[in-house]
């Protein structure tokens, strides 16, 4: 396994000023990804309190029914005395979602390995799971390969509430049945079965779409101590009350200072990450129908379409008897997980960064700064047969992340195409128009009943051409075909359907090729966090 880094071609404006301006920098962001950056926000999380013991309770008891190895339960001890926290998270995806929920993770370990070191003090990974989501759209399909594209594959369960994927349950059924169905896609390898037995029990043990994902994710990096907590997690909601209650006390502040900082962003040149608005309530509201967003009107919390009303009064009163009623939205997640965790960094990827832009007045709001923010790790995992695609085509990573592969394969057929045969077909069809035009202006004059059954006929021979033409390229493809599926695997390994491969496959899609010591072996890189882009030949 070899690592190489590239700078992708097409760029993040904002991720690239992010690295690169520090003006931009200092005006929507706190501490730099200094050695000095991480020491003065270690230094502000020692003049700050937090209900250490029981959010270490609530993380061992979260984690209990997916097992914790020796260096979880250490880390856990760990938390409830002075430990700081590195952390990332992603919604519960079927499988644990696209490659990059896996790289958050692989981020989260490496990152608080390294803090441990350079600061000397305990810095445990956390992966927050993003449960309280409701849309389910979002996280019930996986793609897999098939004839050099990308396939969605969609667990079809219907959902008609908007419900948390954390109460959203699965048919066990369906379920098992589905994942046999992208197992199979897969191929058959000598890590398959076992693999697939894994997943199969797990889908058994696991009644709902947050479950199934932490564990899989928990077995995944069980070796590596990595710590699991789900946002909608009745005890973490009850840790969280106090803090629900000041957010509602100052959700109005709240909401103006993201708001304008979001019109600040747009000045600067840069897109609206979320489109916020100045009466935003930041939260949602969980009842019977499924979460739905509050906003504020006349001095009250509502959302018109469900019918739901609540005065700032009842509100403090759900935030301090039934917290698990209350959820936040975008921008209010990252400042809650920071309240309840000693965030030491934040590892997020370019969206999440953008949303994180517009929080720096909010979190001083509430009487905080931001933790240092991190970009994931982004990496393309590049096989042996694409490596030999690659060089029999001679195609560079660049061009295929610069969007060139369809213009170069274009190009490549287009040198296969037998030109004298081109020549004498369109020869042959303009004798033929000729000759036809000839017979359309005699039977004009001589016989015009005829000519509805000569147009006919033409159409007849010109479809015959096109027929030929057809079975001509399928000739040269086939002839070629060696090295035009070396196409189509760089298409669909490397770049499918126009997105980065980390965005769309399941990990276990190369599970199924390496196995599970892949995700060992993925840990050992020398990984630079500078925004470049990671490519690990395997």
């Amino acid at each position: 396994m070899d690592l190489d880094t590239m700078e992708l071609p097409k760029k993040n404006k904002l991720m690239e000023s992010y690295h690169h301006d520090p003006q931009f920098f200092h005006r929507y962001f706190e501490y730099e990804m200094t050695p000095v950056g991480y020491e003065e926000r270690a230094e502000e999380l020692q003049q700050r309190s937090f209900q250490r013991e029981q959010l270490a309770a609530a993380v061992e008891s979260y984690m209990k029914p997916f097992g914790i190895s020796n260096l979880a339960a250490q880390y856990i001890q760990e938390l409830s005395e002075d430990a700081l926290v590195v952390i990332g998270g992603q919604q519960a995806g079927i499988l644990t979602g696209p490659l990059y929920s896996v790289h958050k993770a692989i981020s989260v370990i490496l990152l608080a390995q390294k803090q441990r070191e350079i600061l000397e003090k305990p810095v445990v990974p956390v992966f927050w799971v993003a449960g309280e989501d409701h849309d389910i759209n979002e996280i019930n399909h996986t793609y897999t390969a098939k004839a050099g594209k990308a396939i969605k594959r969609q667990f079809k369960q219907q959902t008609i509430l908007k419900t948390m994927a954390s109460d959203t349950r699965y048919d066990q059924k369906e379920m098992t049945a589905y994942i046999k169905k992208i197992f199979k896609s897969y191929g058959e390898t000598s890590y398959t079965q076992k693999l697939l037995n894994d997943v199969l029990q797990t889908v058994e043990q696991q009644q709902n779409f947050t479950d199934f994902f932490t564990s899989l994710m928990n077995e995944l990096f069980t070796a590596h101590g990595l710590l699991f907590m789900d946002a909608a997690y009745k005890p973490l909601r009850q840790l969280e009350s106090p803090y629900f209650s000041q957010m509602i006390e100052n959700t109005e502040a709240m909401a103006k200072s993201i708001y304008y900082t979001e019109q600040q962003l747009q000045a600067d040149g840069y897109a609206k990450p979320i489109e916020s608005d100045e009466q935003d309530a930041n939260l949602f509201y969980v009842h019977d129908t499924g979460r739905v967003l509050l906003r504020r009107k006349d001095g009250k919390f509502v959302n018109e379409q469900a019918g739901i009303s609540f005065t700032a009064q009842e509100m403090h009163q759900l935030a301090k008897n039934e917290p698990w009623l209350l959820s936040n939205n975008v921008a209010t997640r990252p400042i809650m997980q920071d309240l309840v965790f000693p965030v030491l960094a934040f590892v997020g990827g370019p969206g999440e960064i953008a949303y994180w832009s517009l929080l720096k007045e909010a979190f001083h709001l509430m009487g905080i700064n931001m933790p240092v923010i991190v970009p994931r790790l982004s990496i393309t995992l590049v096989n042996r047969q694409v490596q030999e695609a690659l060089k029999l085509t001679e195609i560079t990573m660049t061009q295929v992340m610069n969007h060139e592969l369809p213009e170069l394969l274009e190009k490549w057929l287009e040198q296969q195409r037998d030109e004298q045969f081109d020549r004498l077909l369109t020869e042959t069809q303009s004798q033929l128009q000729t000759q036809y035009e000839q017979l359309q202006s005699h039977l004009e004059t001589s016989d015009p009943g005829l000519l509805q059954l000569l147009d006919k006929n033409l159409q007849f021979h010109k479809s015959q051409f096109d027929y030929l033409q057809k079975k001509k390229e399928q000739s040269i493809l086939l002839k070629h075909h060696v090295q035009y599926e070396r196409y189509h695997v760089i298409s669909e390994q490397l770049f499918p359907e126009g997105s980065l491969q980390e965005r769309l496959y399941s990990p276990y899609f190369y599970l199924n090729q390496f196995g599970e010591g892949l995700i060992d072996e993925l840990l050992k890189q020398p990984y630079t966090f500078n925004g470049s882009h990671q490519l690990v030949y395997l």
